[in-house]
C-alpha cells in the first residue's frame, strides 16, 4: 500500500481504523518454525556501547527479535549466559560466506560464540549481484550448508540481505529463501512498488533496516521550512511499522540511553497521525534530495 493512498483513505474514518489497525499489529508471524516475533527488532553493529543487561532489558519489554552483527558483544554475551529465555527469542545473523566450506565454518563459529544449538534466521549478507547468487546456489556454495544445517535443526530460515529491491524479490522465485532483508524509510521507499507486492502475495516475511536513514531523518536539512524539528527516532520506526508489508523493522541504538528512547514506542503503539505522517513523508522527502543520492 502506497503512503499516498493511505492518507487520501483518512477521509472514511472506517477504512481508516482498518488500516491503523492492519498496519501496526504489534506482533509479527515470520513461519510456524519461529515463536511469534514483536515487530520492532533489535540489532546490535560494531559501534554499539551496550551491555548485555541492555539487550536482556530490551527482551524483558518484548522485543524478541535480534539480529546479531558477528562480534563478540553484548548481545553475544546476553545469549550465551542465557540472560533471557531463548526458545521465545528469535536471533539472526547475516552470512558472508559464499561457499559450503565458508558457510559450515561461520555458522559453527555463531554457534560457538553464542552457545546456542541453532540460528533462527540467516542470511546471505549482502548479496548484490546475480553471479552472487550463483556462487550462493551451485554445487558446493553456501546454500548446500544451510540447507543441511536446516535439515538438522541448526538454522530455522534463509534470508537474503541486499540493497537491489527488484533483484532480491526476483530472487524469491528461486523458493530458496523463506525471508528478505531490506532498506526501507521514508526518504527510501522505491520496496513499495518493488519488493512488497512481491513478498505480500508470496506471503514472504520482510524485515527492514535503516529505518532512520542512518539518522539523516532525525536531522534537518536546508529545505526544511522554518522552525522545523524533525521527528525523533521512534517517529521513524512507526513510519516503517504503518506498512503492513514489513515484519520486523531493526532498531540497532549505540547505548541503553538511545535504546530507551526507542523503546518508548511500546508505550505509545499507534501508526501515525495523517498530520505525522504528512510531516515524515514530506522531509523524508527533502533528505533524499539533501543528503545525499541512493536507489
Amino acid at each position: 500500500m502506497k503512503f499516498e493512498e493511505t492518507i487520501r483513505g483518512m477521509s472514511n474514518p472506517a477504512k481508516t481504523a482498518q488500516q491503523a489497525q492492519n498496519a501496526m499489529q504489534r506482533i509479527a508471524r515470520l513461519s510456524h518454525r519461529c515463536p511469534p516475533v514483536l515487530r520492532l527488532g533489535l540489532a546490535t553493529r560494531d559501534d554499539t556501547r551496550l551491555e548485555a543487561e541492555d539487550v536482556a532489558h530490551a527482551v524483558k519489554r518484548g522485543v524478541n527479535y535480534i539480529n546479531w552483527c558477528g562480534r563478540d558483544d553484548a548481545l553475544a554475551e546476553a545469549v550465551r549466559k542465557q540472560r533471557f529465555d531463548r526458545d521465545n527469542v528469535v536471533i539472526a545473523i547475516q552470512l558472508e560466506a559464499r561457499t559450503k566450506g565458508g558457510a559450515s565454518h561461520e555458522l559453527a563459529n555463531a554457534l560457538e560464540t553464542l552457545q546456542t544449538n541453532r540460528i533462527d534466521v540467516v542470511t546471505f549478507y549482502y548479496v548484490e549481484e546475480s553471479h552472487e547468487w550463483e556462487e550462493i546456489t551451485r554445487p558446493g556454495g553456501a546454500m548446500e550448508a544451510i540447507e543441511e544445517a536446516r535439515q538438522s535443526g541448526k538454522v530455522r530460515l534463509r534470508g537474503l540481505t541486499t540493497h537491489q529491491r527488484s533483484f532480491g524479490a526476483k530472487l524469491l522465485d528461486s523458493e530458496k529463501l523463506d525471508l528478505l532483508m531490506i532498506r526501507y524509510n521514508a526518504a527510501h521507499r522505491g520496496a513499495e512498488q518493488d519488493v512488497f507486492p512481491v513478498t505480500d502475495q508470496r506471503g514472504i516475511p520482510v524485515v527492514a533496516f535503516t529505518a532512520q536513514r542512518w539518522g539523516a531523518l532525525r536531522e534537518q536539512t536546508t529545505g526544511d521550512p522554518p522552525g522545523f524539528s524533525p521527528p525523533p527516532a521512534l517517529a521513524w520506526y512507526r513510519f516503517v511499522l504503518h506498512n503492513p508489508s514489513v515484519s520486523v523493522v531493526l532498531m540497532a541504538p549505540i547505548d541503553r540511553r538511545e535504546l530507551d528512547e526507542d523503546l518508548a514506542l511500546l508505550d505509545d503503539w499507534r501508526p501515525p497521525s495523517l498530520e505525522e505522517l504528512q510531516t515524515m513523508l514530506e522531509h523524508g522527502a527533502r533528505v533524499r534530495n539533501h543528503a545525499g543520492r541512493f536507489p
